[in-house]
Parts: C-alpha cells; sequence; structure tokens
C-alpha cells in the first residue's frame, strides 16, 4: 500500500461546527492485527476517514471500508513529519465536514501518542472525542519475550518515559529516576531512547549497577521483530553492533534476568540475544 506524503499547506477557511461529525481516537496497538481489540476493530470499519500515524501497519489499515478515505500523516522521531498542528486542523476539518473520523495512532493514545494535545484541541473547539485504548509497544515487547513488567520478588511498579525530550525541554532527569528504579524497584520501560542511548546509558549507570538486565525489542510485535539482551553497561554498545534502530523498546530492570536465563541457562545476561 503507496503512503502518499500529505501537503503541510493547512485549511485557510476554517469549517463550521454542527455539522454532525465525531472524532475517535483508536490504539492500534504494536502492530500485529491480531492485537486489536474488538471495540478498535469496530471503530475503524466505521471510519469514513481514518487520519493514520506511520507506525499503524498495512494489516490494520487494511480493515478499514474500502469507501473511507485514508490520510497518511506520519510522525516518527528523527524522520520529516506531519505538524501536529496540521493533523489537528485536519481533525477539527474533517468533523465538522460530517465524517466519522478515527485518528489511528500506533500503541495507545494516551502513552506518547499525543492523543491528550488531540483531545484538548477538539474539545476547545466543541467536539466530544471517544479514546479507544489499544496495547502500548513497552508492554508487547517484553511480552512477546516472556517476561513479564512488574513481579512481586523483582519489580514493584513500573515507569513508561520518554528518551526523546520535546525541543526546548531538558527532557527526563536520568539519574534522579535511576536512583528511585533502584530505590523503589521498578522497571524502566523508555520509548524513542534508540538514538539518545549513549547519554541515557551514561546517566542511568549513576544510580543502577552495570550488570542490569536491558532488553532492546525492536518492532514489537510484528513478524519481522528483532531483540537484544544485554546489560546497562553495555546498553549503548549492543545498540550499535546488532543494528537495531527505531521503533524500539528498552526495558531496564531485574524482570529481563528471565528473558536471559531461559535463552541461554547456562550464560550469564551480558550474551546479547537476536531474533530475526
Amino acid at each position: 500500500m503507496t503512503r502518499p506524503t500529505p501537503s503541510t499547506t493547512p485549511p485557510t477557511t476554517p469549517p463550521h461546527l454542527g455539522t454532525g461529525g465525531r472524532c475517535t481516537l483508536v490504539g492500534a496497538g504494536p502492530g500485529d492485527p491480531e492485537l486489536l481489540t474488538l471495540k478498535a476493530l469496530k471503530a475503524i470499519q466505521a471510519a469514513t476517514v481514518l487520519l493514520v500515524d506511520d507506525l499503524v501497519s498495512d494489516a490494520i489499515v487494511a480493515h478499514a471500508s474500502p469507501t473511507a478515505r485514508i490520510v497518511y500523516v506520519g510522525k516518527r522521531g528523527g524522520c520529516k513529519s506531519t505538524p501536529q498542528a496540521f493533523i489537528e486542523k485536519l481533525m477539527l476539518m474533517a468533523v465538522n465536514e460530517g465524517e466519522n473520523v478515527v485518528r489511528l495512532k500506533g500503541g495507545d493514545p494516551f502513552i506518547f501518542g499525543r492523543g491528550g494535545e488531540e483531545v484538548e484541541h477538539l474539545r476547545a473547539a466543541g467536539v466530544q472525542v471517544t479514546v479507544i485504548n489499544g496495547i502500548t509497544a513497552g508492554l508487547a515487547g517484553l511480552t512477546s519475550l516472556g517476561a513479564p513488567l512488574t513481579h512481586r520478588e523483582h519489580a514493584h511498579g513500573v515507569v513508561f518515559v520518554t528518551g526523546h525530550a520535546k525541543p526546548g525541554d531538558a527532557g527526563t532527569d536520568w539519574r534522579q529516576l535511576a536512583a528511585t528504579a533502584r530505590d523503589a524497584k521498578l522497571t524502566l520501560v523508555i520509548y524513542m531512547g534508540v538514538s539518545g542511548a549513549a547519554t541515557i546509558e551514561q546517566e542511568l549507570l549513576t544510580g543502577l549497577p552495570s550488570d542490569t538486565p536491558v532488553a532492546v525489542i525492536q518492532h514489537a510485535s510484528l513478524p519481522h521483530q528483532r531483540h537484544a539482551i544485554t546489560t546497562l553497561g553495555d546498553l549503548h554498545g549492543t545498540i550499535t553492533r546488532e543494528g537495531l534502530a527505531s521503533p524500539s523498546v528498552i526495558v531496564v530492570g531485574d524482570v529481563v534476568r528471565g528473558v536471559a536465563a531461559a535463552a541461554h541457562p547456562m550464560e550469564a545476561p551480558q550474551q546479547a540475544v537476536r531474533r530475526g
């Protein structure tokens, strides 16, 4: 399926409210179409307009009605992206034209999906929005390796955090987070962290041991998923050697030890493991 590059010229004439359109933010999950919720599937099938993120697989978009208008509004770190303001204008314009709009997002709309921004924008314009959750990649990725994010003995909680700061934002205080994760026995799930892995590794090592196990999962849940099991002290080196890239999630914490033990019972977790 060819994905056209949308124009970034915003509509010049604001549409009028009250034409009976509606909008639903739908989480498409990590990529495997079988991980869609029934509610998400029904919303996709009923949509007359779908605004689709770059990370949503073609197999999921294929569930749309043949008569639906599909607009790809790609957003991926490090790549040319459709401006967020333009996406919000498209959503509002389609709703005001009476369309049944589905904003289709990879993972979950409210976990690093900018769903909160879009809901605020639409509500400010008088549009009510429905949100349908999806399985987030941080959960699906580690689950695919047979390990949990929390465990009564190894992790009392989990933190979802972005490794990609908004321009002008100082971003995550990794040193403080490392100390908190150590003291509270937390699993760290880092999204969009591959490009900043060297800094993340260096900063987390101020509070966590270098042998803390780490999993890096690329293309979680998809047939071409790849992963590596390593340690915090070799996080950046492993990503470089294995050629892992975006979209990937990085999971840091003792829950990952079970993955390494299952893959190589007699080896230390420093041994990288790959799956093609």
